[in-house]
């Protein structure tokens, strides 16, 4: 293909389904977009998109070209991300990714990196989605659970985290506390909403209690904290955030199968680089005090 700025406009208009919508993202004329939706037509002798009254619906040919600029599209984004994270200073942008509940951690370090890095711009990215190293999304992603297995990415070992079973004060004055696991009936509990959360400790909890004894859900880490601490139930929380509030009391010994282990993720192509070392190398040191 001689001409890639029709090959961009074709995909522009299967993406959007409309000239003009097509227009306003490449910011130019609509009379542009139709003369390169009829040229490469043209070039390549088959109707790429159906006309009609409400837009522009991409034939069959129309499907194929879509893919094939998509995948150029993605291989472009993932080149730029990849070169953002090179060079041989700690400069530019920092971005790293991690469960939300993970912050009272992280973000300390973070703040202390970037002040030993002046040039520095820290972007810490936190919620429900898997962001993808292998677009440039993240320079570091710590994850919790089975060891990441994404092509072409680089998997450390990183912490194992401690996860025990705690009420607050108010709960046990109110309720007392189980003196074993057989006291469990006489007890309400807080866990996740998600009946289907592959977190040790949720599927441990729902195979130990009857349902009915989880009496407060929540959609995430922080909620369940929340209801932990004003009453409503005992529920698991890592022992290094419950160790912070003098008001919690853990109510049996942890069991080690309850325990999750993180994982630092990084891209083969920008692993090596020096702000990406010089980071992991730091974070390292940094949590040898976490859960002490």
């Amino acid at each position: 293909m001689d001409n890639w700025d029709e090959v961009k406009t074709a995909y522009q208009v299967a993406r959007m389904g409309t000239v003009s919508g097509a227009a306003e993202i490449l910011g130019v004329h609509h009379a542009t977009v139709i003369r390169h939706i009829d040229a490469i037509e043209a070039r390549l002798g088959v109707k790429l998109f159906q006309r009609h009254a409400r837009g522009y619906t991409p034939t069959d040919a129309g499907e194929d070209l879509l893919r094939v600029a998509q995948a150029t599209e993605d291989q472009f984004n993932q080149l730029v991300g990849r070169m953002k994270g090179r060079g041989d200073d700690v400069s530019g942008e920092l971005v790293v990714t991690s469960l939300a509940s993970l912050a009272p951690l992280v973000v300390p370090a973070l703040s202390e990196f970037q002040s030993m890095h002046p040039g520095l711009i820290v972007r810490y990215l936190t919620g429900d989605r898997l962001f993808r190293l292998e677009y440039g999304e993240a320079h570091v992603a710590i994850r919790a659970g089975a060891a990441p297995d994404q092509p072409d990415n680089v998997v450390q070992p990183f912490i194992e985290q401690e996860v025990g079973l705690f009420a607050s004060k108010s709960y046990i004055e109110r309720r007392g506390k189980p003196a074993s696991l057989d006291d469990f009936a006489d007890h309400l509990f807080v866990s996740t909403d998600d009946e289907n959360s592959r977190a040790p400790f949720s599927k441990w909890l729902r195979a130990t209690v009857p349902a009915e004894a989880i009496a407060f859900r929540c959609t995430n880490n922080f909620c369940m904290r929340e209801a932990v601490l004003a009453g409503a139930g005992i529920g698991f929380m890592a022992r290094w955030e419950a160790s912070r509030d003098p008001d919690l009391v853990e109510v049996i010994e942890p069991l080690p199968e309850w325990f999750g282990k993180l994982w630092l993720v990084t891209h083969v192509d920008l692993h090596r680089t020096t702000k990406v070392q010089a980071f992991l190398s730091f974070l390292k040191e940094q949590s040898k005090g976490w859960l002490s």
